[in-house]
């Protein structure tokens, strides 16, 4: 072999395999035993070298990891008991998209069980004491054939649909200025505030601004803030140590950990307790976290996205809301619009969602008569997109004739196009329309709507009683930070 000064080019390239690493690569390292040393002593040597590491001890939380977009694990069997435990892993290691690369020691390669196992569930094995250039190089090797199998694993059509699930449509004036506000957002490692009302999709643009970002390959994690129950909001995203409270028999990671080299979406930050408010800041601050029930700082490079439908500077004045994580995650504010606001969409969205549905019902509809693309149109949509989706899918499910009708899409007292309305009926229709698009377009206000409308504010007042227009549209006014957007 060659000496180190006239070593040759093969090499060279094997002892700085480390320089070409991906710096963003996950690895989880798992040990089937249950102990409480240190799992692996690699852990180091993969850190200096830009791996990102998820340590876990046992079987239980390793499947979150993997569901947040981890590829590649070690397997290590070092001790006899290790072995014991192999039968425990067999699920795990049988995930799909995963390669494991088992770190074996000498005396345990004869024995049969981790024969079968090296045979069955892994991309291939290291002896120990394993060289680092050899263990990186073979780390990078598995990433690559995980991405590869991912990119080839679904049908092409199943890949299609998936990816429909995430896209932003729509080519209105408010909806390019937000696609062109999420590829320079994208392009920076700022927190970001999205703030729209309830079904405006702030979920799908965090997850545009994550999928066009440096991050794209590494987990997208969302959290709903408010659909976790105060005491459990720690834990979830912090994750525990083994012992912390009762029922916790081994240590888990937290949405924060998962996320690690990735984007954290923080959805409905809004109803976010204050004592955890406390907690979500220090880590913003110090990008460090301390599971629940230990007492070591764990570093975690993650992007924090967060998302509310209420007014978080009222909040903040009304003491709801801390003032300086206000701050801290309002670097940059993206605002998702109404469907109101974005009313020449409305056509591309339904035909989007009926594309999706029609094609996972296999239905016979054809499409949307006139009348059912005229009601979508003249309809307020309180719930925004999320009500719109809900329509067309019901409609697609119970649509009995070859296009989906007014009725079909929840829409009952549309009147039929064969029935020949009075003049007063007509009139009275479209009045209900107008008025509910002014409210819309001022945000409630009603001298505002008055001004839209032409009318003085007592004519609309009293045109808001003798039609009976009530609900959402003027009982929960939207925040006037909204109209920034505009």
């Amino acid at each position: 072999m060659a000496d180190a000064n006239n070593g040759s080019p093969w090499e060279s390239t094997v002892l700085n395999v480390s320089k070409t690493v991906r710096q963003d690569q996950t690895v989880l390292i798992l040990r089937p035993a249950r102990r409480t040393e240190v799992y692996c002593p690699y852990s180091a040597m993969l850190q200096k070298h830009g791996m990102q590491l998820i340590e876990q001890a046992g079987t239980d939380s390793s499947g979150l990891a993997i569901d947040a977009g981890c590829r590649v694990g070690l397997l290590m069997l070092n001790h006899a008991d290790d072995v014991a435990h192999l039968e425990s892993c067999e699920l795990l290691l049988n995930r799909g998209g995963m390669s494991w690369i088992g770190m074996i020691a000498p005396e345990l390669v004869a024995d049969v069980r981790v024969r079968e196992c090296i045979s069955a569930y892994l991309f291939n094995f290291l002896i120990l004491p394993a060289h680092p250039d050899h263990t990186m190089l073979m780390l990078r090797h598995a990433w690559g054939m995980a991405f590869v199998r991912d990119s080839c694993s679904a049908p092409v059509h199943e890949r299609s649909a998936k990816d429909a699930d995430f896209m932003v449509v729509g080519k209105s004036e408010v909806m390019q200025c937000l696609f062109a506000q999420i590829r320079k957002v994208a392009r920076t490692e700022a927190s970001v505030l999205i703030i729209g009302a309830s079904g405006t999709g702030k979920e799908l643009a965090a997850m545009s601004v994550h999928r066009q970002s440096p991050r794209k390959h590494a987990p997208f994690i969302a959290v709903n803030c408010g659909s976790i129950a105060p005491q459990l909001l720690q834990s979830e995203l912090f994750g525990y140590e083994k012992g912390a409270f009762t029922g916790a028999q081994q240590r888990k990671i937290g949405r924060i950990e998962a996320a690690r080299g990735g984007t954290l979406f923080l959805d409905e930050i809004g109803d976010m307790p204050l004592d955890m408010q406390i907690n979500l800041l220090r880590f913003l601050q110090e990008k460090r976290i301390v599971r629940v029930g230990g007492t070591e700082a764990v570093a975690v490079d993650v992007r924090v996205i967060a998302a509310t439908h209420v007014d978080l500077a009222e909040a903040v004045a009304q003491g709801r809301f801390r003032e300086d994580l206000y701050y801290r995650i309002n670097v940059i504010c993206i605002s998702t619009p109404r469907l109101t606001e974005r009313e020449a969409d409305i056509d591309d969205l339904a035909q989007h969602y009926f594309t999706k549905f029609s094609t996972m019902h296999k239905h016979t509809v054809r499409g949307f008569s006139r009348a059912a693309l005229t009601a979508m149109r003249n309809h307020t949509w309180p719930g925004n997109v999320r009500e719109l989706i809900n329509r067309i899918q019901r409609a697609t499910v119970m649509a009995e004739g070859r296009f989906i009708q007014p009725e079909d899409l929840g829409f009952m007292n549309v009147p039929s196009n064969n029935k020949l309305l009075s003049l007063e009926d007509a009139r009275a229709t479209t009045d209900r329309v107008m008025i509910h698009r002014a409210l819309s377009q001022a945000r409630n206000q009603m001298s505002h709507a008055a001004s839209l409308l032409g009318v003085s504010r007592m004519t609309l007042y009293r045109l808001i009683e003798k039609y009976n227009i009530r609900g959402h549209s003027i009982s929960t006014p939207s925040a006037p930070y909204l109209d920034s957007f505009k």
